[in-house]
């Protein structure tokens, strides 16, 4: 695949661009917890904002399934992570549906910490009619969930691996799965290569 390099700050021009565009108000920015999805969500909001629109960056990881369910098959169980991490049901109830065509607006900024595996309690948010929601996670595609635009951040098992930290190794089985499984790259409506996520290029 040929690919376009680009700065963070001339991809998150070229995104938000193609979400305006698309009068999409539900974006999927989708990889690995290395790849630099949470920088690129907020840049995304950033530039949506700077050219006079509504947007709110709403990370996946506070949607995550209590520790009692996550944590079933233990404490380490790469299939877990890929099956059991997040809690997409929550996700559709309080984000999606209300931000999409025909919804309330009011939208849940988060869920569930995982640190005290508590509820966050966090207000909702009002959110003005046309707002665009960047919601970045890991492993959002091919999991029913209904995003207007979706942005797919690539990164070979070996730059995963080299950036992941040695806690969080075991996680690794799972993003191989993932690829193999959902083929994100053939899912996303934009693909990044983001082996270094300071230096992206954009798949042409």
């Amino acid at each position: 695949m040929k690919a376009r390099p680009v700065t963070v700050g001339g991809l998150a021009a070229d995104l938000a661009a193609r979400v305006a565009k698309a009068h999409a108000t539900r974006v999927a920015v989708d990889g690995a917890p290395t790849a630099g999805g949470d920088v690129l969500a907020d840049r995304i909001v950033a530039q949506l904002q700077a050219d006079g629109g509504h947007a709110v960056h709403i990370p996946a990881g506070g949607f995550l399934r209590q520790a009692s369910l996550r944590l079933e098959r233990g404490k380490t169980n790469p299939d877990a992570y890929y099956e059991d991490w997040l809690d997409l049901r929550a996700i559709t109830r309080e984000v999606l549906t209300p931000a999409g065509p025909g919804g309330s607006g009011r939208v849940l900024p988060s869920l569930w910490d995982p640190v005290t595996d508590r509820a966050t309690r966090a207000a909702y948010l009002e959110l003005p009619a046309g707002t665009v929601v960047v919601m970045s996670g890991t492993m959002l595609l091919g999991a029913g969930l209904d995003f207007d635009v979706t942005v797919h951040l690539t990164q070979t098992a070996a730059a995963i691996a080299r950036r992941t930290q040695p806690e969080m190794q075991w996680t690794l089985p799972a993003f191989q799965r993932y690829d193999e499984e959902v083929m994100p790259q053939a899912l996303a409506d934009v693909v990044v290569r983001a082996d270094d996520p300071r230096h992206p290029a954009l798949v042409l």
